[in-house]
């Protein structure tokens, strides 16, 4: 259930054992006033799943509220609300409720903020309170001014702090979402009552109704929450006109506990990370349907296989964790979070994950099986390829990166055996055994990851020297991919997966790729220098930089000929025209 204004009461039991219900349930009710529903500012919403994700996610409620004075305070107030319920529901099932929230909200919170730096009128700035119920718990996350009280028994209490700053006379948030590029998110983990009533409202409410109100207004008919809204919004709105300032953005949702489950059953449903690790398997063996075709890939970490749906005859690519690894291998924990990672990215250069036909059995994964080579293999085969031909590879290699950088994600092992292209020249990102996302906490288990599966020779000087990483550090890894695919040699003599301390640093001395390639145009030479500079903030400070310098000369566009030559063109023909002239004044 999403948006804003008067939607229906639900009411959602476990008909199985009303009396002791196997899940979460519970019922709620909206009503706003706003004589304009396109000029309303605020959103709301509450989400109930099935009971598979119910018990692993638990339901939602939101509210969300911009800012009076904002040309964009609607779509402020709705995206807060449907970004969070849409990345949200994504999470790992194994994430508790609190990472998954938290970093929902920073992921969306850095979004906002970096459009808004490129506005000018208006922005996606908005208080948010979203409160998470799961099993006999709520997880309440709060930024701004919006409000949330609970109603429980006779005892109405305010679990929501107000932030906001007066400028001028006028009441603004403070600490609000896309406020700042930091987020400081109010949390509170709350054990939960059968009968307990949760009431979400905005700050222009405050200063209509008192305590006692809610209360009385609440308790008249507690069996229809759609009338109690429509009750608390008319009273808010006299109340409002008695004293005489407005009352045209008023929004109440009220959400009731109407059953818990039993103790024992409050644990989330079972995740990828309870099943087992798929045994060895050769071609001609099947798995949950899937016979294997051929083994692609063999390490210490992963198995990788090329199988076909026996029901359907798809073929696929299987992904599996190595049946040598430990339960408590930092790896395998990472693996859980892969069909995760590459599930936020929808781009035609990114391998797409593909869905079982039937329940999984074994701890594992699928992905588009895709019929080509990898570009080791391509370079191989293609030797006399043109420079255009090469350019376009390392352009659509560019978008895929970018691609997941939109998703705050790091791939952190691109090298020529990780990129795949098909017959058509498609390229395809695979292999996101060591992508991870880009959060404030999560450098340190970034470079470990990489340092546990192994550094390559694509890979940049910080993950050697146990540096920050970043962006850049795919930046520099796509760089070198693309030296290699130009040149078939690597940018430095010492590669800098042999770094031992910093000051081998000094030892990387650039290759011009021109010196190895002299069809390289010296822009594109001084782009690859930049970005693979062994000094991380020397590089390009965005991939979109880095990649205007990727493309391809346009030949068609200036009659076939390159810069020198068209220069010699047209001083040739302004040659011809002075003579002309000269002629013209002569024979006067």
């Amino acid at each position: 259930m999403e948006g804003v204004g008067h939607r229906p009461a639900e009411r959602v039991v476990c008909e199985e054992n009303a009396l002791t219900p196997l899940h979460l349930s519970l019922s709620y009710g909206q009503a706003f006033v706003a004589p304009d529903r396109r000029r309303h500012r605020s959103s709301m919403s509450v989400r109930f799943p099935e009971p598979p994700q119910l018990a692993a996610k638990g339901a939602c409620a939101l509210i969300s509220d911009s800012t009076l004075r904002n040309n964009l305070a609607k779509q402020a107030g709705d995206l807060s609300v449907k970004g969070f319920l849409a990345d949200y529901f994504s999470t790992p099932d194994h994430w508790d409720v609190k990472t998954s929230a938290t970093r929902v909200l920073r992921a969306l919170n850095g979004w906002c903020f970096s459009q808004n730096r490129q506005m000018s009128d208006g922005s996606y700035v908005s208080s948010l309170s979203a409160m998470v119920f799961r099993g006999r718990e709520a997880h309440l996350f709060h930024m701004g001014d919006t409000v949330v009280f609970r109603l429980r028994g006779a005892e109405f209490e305010q679990l929501s702090r107000d932030h906001v700053t007066d400028l001028g006379g006028y009441r603004y948030p403070s600490r609000a979402m896309g406020m700042d590029s930091g987020l400081e998110i109010d949390y509170a983990n709350l054990p939960l009552k059968q009968g307990d009533i949760f009431l979400f409202t905005t700050q222009a409410v405050q200063g209509t109704l008192m305590p006692s109100d809610y209360v009385r207004l609440i308790r008249e008919d507690v069996s229809d929450l759609d009338a109690a809204c429509e009750r608390l919004a008319e009273a808010a709105r006299e109340r409002a006109q008695e004293r005489g300032y407005g009352s045209d953005q008023f929004c109440f949702q009220l959400v009731r506990i109407d059953g818990l489950p039993d103790a024992s059953e409050d644990q989330p449903g079972r995740v990828y990370g309870d099943l087992p690790i798929p045994p060895e398997l050769v071609p001609g063996e099947r798995l949950d349907g899937l016979e294997v075709l051929s083994v692609l890939s063999r390490t210490a970490q992963s198995r990788v296989y090329h199988v076909r749906d026996v029901h359907s005859g798809r073929e696929m690519v299987m992904k599996a964790p190595s049946p040598e690894l430990s339960s408590r291998n930092a790896y395998l924990e990472h693996f859980l979070l892969q069909q995760w990672v590459v599930e936020r990215v929808t781009s035609p250069f990114v391998v797409r994950i593909m869905e079982s036909s039937r329940p999984r059995r074994y701890l594992y994964y699928l992905m588009a099986h895709v019929r080509g080579s990898t570009l080791t293999d391509w370079a191989r085969q293609h030797p006399q390829a043109s420079l255009e031909q090469r350019l376009d590879i390392a352009n659509q290699l560019g978008k895929a990166v970018q691609a997941l950088h939109h998703r705050d994600l790091l791939h952190q092992r691109i090298h020529p055996d990780n990129v795949l292209i098909d017959p058509h020249g498609q390229v395809v990102l695979a292999d996101f055994s060591a992508c991870h996302l880009r959060d404030v906490d999560g450098h340190r288990r970034s470079r470990g990851l990489v340092r546990q599966l192994g550094l390559t020779e694509h890979s940049a000087p910080e993950y050697a020297l146990d540096d920050q990483v970043g962006r850049r550090s795919d930046q520099y890894s796509l760089a070198s991919t693309i030296y290699w695919l130009l040149t078939g040699e690597l940018p430095y003599a010492l590669a800098p997966n042999q770094l031992r301390s910093h000051t081998d640093l000094e030892q990387l001395a650039y290759r011009s790729a021109r010196t190895l390639n002299p069809e390289v145009p010296i822009a594109l030479d001084d782009a690859l220098r930049r970005a693979l500079d062994p000094q991380r903030a020397l590089r390009f400070r965005r991939m979109s930089e880095f990649r205007r310098a990727l493309r391809p000369p346009r030949e068609a566009g200036n009659g076939g000929r390159r810069p020198g030559e068209r220069a010699s063109f047209w001083q040739g023909v302004a040659g011809i025209l002075l003579l002309l002239l000269v002629l013209s004044w002569l024979l006067r």
